[in-house]
């Protein structure tokens, strides 16, 4: 069994998404801004200019690595129907398992999307399909506190884009756990600072 990796891109004020995110919204007012590092630079909703340049640089470095060896990945409903279900297909490397009290809605297979019901059916899933890989958790914040709170993530990347929100969700909103970490890699381009962190156990 390989590792299990949290990823989540937050403002300097910790907020995941800007304030009216969902089905339609995106990440919300102001949230793209958070994630200029993974298209490149500015854009927005309105003008749809997110296929600009793409990664490229620190940008790329840390997204490379972060997905090398990615077997299968979990998404929480509210991230899957906020990106548009990335247009009907799964962009990422190996299976994406879609955690939903709604599975009845499962999209065809060959669209790379599994939805399960429930965080350890979710994480048990994503498992087996993942074999040997690694298993990705990349959000929202309610998934990542679940695999915090449940001790399955060895580690957690951060990515913190230099804009401040002021609204929105926060990545450890109602999260008490005490937790060490310790720095195993760090990254940093215009629009974000990248740091992976091993969670100490």
């Amino acid at each position: 069994m390989g590792k299990t990796i949290a990823s989540i891109t937050t403002s300097v004020d910790g907020h995941v998404v800007g304030p009216d995110d969902g089905p339609g919204q995106g990440l919300g007012v102001g949230g793209e801004r958070l994630h200029h590092w993974v298209m490149g630079g500015p854009w927005t909703y309105a003008d749809d200019g997110r296929s600009a340049d793409g990664m490229h640089g620190a940008d790329k470095e840390f997204f490379d690595d972060l997905t090398a060896g990615m077997g299968a990945g979990i998404v929480g409903r509210n991230m899957y129907e906020a990106a548009g279900a990335w247009g009907g297909t799964n962009p990422f490397p190996g299976p994406l398992v879609v955690l939903t009290h709604r599975t009845e809605d499962q999209p065809d297979p060959s669209a790379g999307f599994v939805f399960v019901d429930g965080f350890d059916a979710a994480l048990l899933k994503a498992r087996e399909l993942a074999g040997d890989g690694t298993v990705a958790l990349g959000g929202g914040a309610d998934l990542i506190r679940q695999g915090l709170a449940a001790g399955v993530v060895d580690e957690l990347a951060i990515s913190t884009a230099p804009v401040v929100l002021g609204a929105g969700k926060r990545l450890f909103e109602g999260f008490e756990q005490d937790l060490d970490l310790e720095v195993r890699g760090v990254w940093s381009s215009a629009y974000a600072t990248h740091v992976r962190y091993a969670v100490k156990r």
